[in-house]
């Protein structure tokens, strides 16, 4: 009967080892959720890369827009007045402005 409760017990130095082993990869466990380049960071960096990917294409849709704008400014001598009568309130001597408050 003592032979088979020795044979279960560990020696002191194996139990050690083990619990170390078990505590080592608890650690690396843990830091690879939840460290500086844990999984939950990775989710975090994906997620801003989203967002970001996102603003570029609205601002190059933006921008394309203002070029074609440029363009229009630069060839037609009617789209100049048209934008400096909207942004400067430009006006003819004999023309009679109205101004809608709604806008």
């Amino acid at each position: 009967m003592r032979e088979k409760k020795e044979r279960a017990s560990y020696p002191f130095g194996r139990k050690i080892i083990i619990v170390a082993l078990v505590f080592f990869f608890s650690v690396l466990l843990l830091s690879s959720f939840f460290g500086k380049k844990g999984l939950i960071e990775i989710y975090r960096a994906q997620k801003v890369q989203k967002e970001l990917l996102v603003e570029v294409e609205r601002l190059e849709k933006k921008m394309k827009k203002l070029e074609r704008e440029i363009e229009e400014l630069k060839s037609n001598p009617k789209a100049v007045e048209k934008k400096a009568r909207e942004k400067l309130w430009l006006m003819k001597p004999d023309e009679i402005v109205i101004v809608d408050k709604k806008k």
